[in-house]
């Protein structure tokens, strides 16, 4: 599909679409098959923008302060929904107060994990006050892969892009005006069936929130110290670290209260190859990540991420990173590559003073430079002087990447 960017009015209000890249139950005997999680072949309804329903709140919320928001803690006036079921399909979506949910305590998700989601933003261009969504069409690409992997219907991804851009128009109040802040879209995808049995979902919940947020790390543009671990694994081959799952996350957490208890901010995930015994990164917390070394004989620089290989999410970022560096850093003599790295082969570069700069990517915090990772009783050192808080090449993406957020120049793909 060829990148394209695309304007969508909303009464007064103008939304840019950056792009590339209550429940609902059914009778206990409609299991869906594989071709019937896809509109094209199942005859069910797919998503339409047109059938689209607003019900305003009657009790707007009031703005908070933009240096007291805390990520994730705070949330717009509505929400979107979209139900699905195998008798009829997809329903038509409805924008509506934010509230809670009912849901029965033996709905699937609440046993089994079928849940997906994303992390996307909206920005205020600051000399225009127009939004723009950055690459949804990707966003909404990886969701339909990641809800096909937990039998969750697949959508049309272009009409939910439209309904996100009317989602986000009628929440723009909320974006903060001061550069660095956004507002996030967390799309979520669930299971709504009533069921202790396990088999694929006969009823769905499409839903999408949003949050006013400012920078994901309180600190700032700042350095971040690793801690290594092969022994608590993110993911492995043939698993589904490629995928945006919520049961990705949840254990997590206790390794990463382990390095946070010992002084570090984030896990670096590694992977321990059972064939040659080698400890490969994979990715930062959260992230992807990305290393910068030059070759033995000094004469290339290479800016090195590991291979999306089933183990590594498909970031958005992540790609937008690439797609730069191969555009502005390869004319510079920059050797850009997807390829694996072992934490010794990492290890050794920096021992030989080899190793230039790493940092971590993602939605939330767009770049993230790394000062040094602990690793088999040592520390690795990741380039950076004390005191210098990030390389040049993070620098630099950052500046890029927050350019064309806040409109500072037009991108033929977004």
């Amino acid at each position: 599909m060829s990148p394209h960017r695309t304007t969508t009015k909303v009464g007064n209000r103008k939304v840019t679409k950056s792009s590339q890249i209550t429940s609902t139950t059914t009778s206990k005997d409609a299991t869906p098959s594989l071709e019937k999680l896809d509109p094209k072949t199942s005859g069910l309804a797919d998503i339409d923008p047109s059938k689209l329903e607003i019900t305003k709140t009657t009790s707007p919320k009031d703005i908070e302060d933009p240096d007291k928001l805390v990520f994730g803690k705070s949330f717009t006036d509505h929400m979107l929904t979209i139900p699905w079921d195998t008798t009829n399909g997809w329903h038509p979506p409805h924008i509506k107060p934010y509230t809670n949910f009912s849901l029965d305590p033996a709905t699937t998700v609440f046993h089994y994990a079928f849940c997906c989601f994303e992390g996307m933003k909206a920005f205020r261009n600051p000399r225009d006050s127009s939004i723009s969504l950055f690459r949804p069409q990707a966003n909404m690409a990886r969701l339909n892969s990641s809800g096909c992997r937990i039998a969750l219907p697949m959508f049309s991804e272009s009409a939910m892009v439209q309904l996100l851009a009317r989602f986000v128009a009628l929440e723009e109040r909320f974006i903060p005006h001061a550069r660095g802040y956004s507002l996030y879209l967390r799309p979520t995808f669930i299971s709504t069936q009533v069921s202790l049995g396990v088999g694929p979902p006969s009823s769905a919940l499409l839903y999408v929130i949003a949050s006013p947020v400012g920078p994901y790390y309180t600190t700032g543009f700042k350095a971040v110290s690793l801690q290594a671990s092969s022994t608590a694994i993110r993911a492995w081959p043939g698993g589904v670290g490629d995928k945006k799952l919520g049961s990705n996350y949840a254990p997590c957490i206790v390794p990463q209260m382990e390095a946070a208890r010992q002084g570090f901010q984030q896990n670096l995930w590694l992977f321990k190859d059972p064939k040659d015994g080698e400890e490969y990164i994979s990715e930062v917390g959260t992230m992807n990540l990305f290393v910068a070394i030059r070759s033995k004989d000094g004469k290339t620089k290479e800016l090195v991420t590991p291979p999306l290989d089933g183990t590594i999410l498909v970031g958005i970022t992540r790609d937008s990173v690439l797609q730069l560096a191969r555009e502005r850093m390869v004319p510079q003599g920059w050797k850009v590559s997807e390829r694996s790295m072992s934490m010794r082969e990492m290890a050794e570069a920096s021992d030989e003073g080899r190793l230039i700069e790493a940092f971590g990517a993602g939605t939330a915090a767009v770049v993230a430079p790394v000062r040094r990772i602990s690793w088999n009783g040592r520390m690795v050192e990741c380039g950076l002087e004390e005191g210098v808080e990030g390389g040049d090449v993070a620098r630099q993406m950052k500046t890029w990447i927050e350019g064309i957020h806040y409109g500072d120049e037009e991108h033929p793909w977004w």
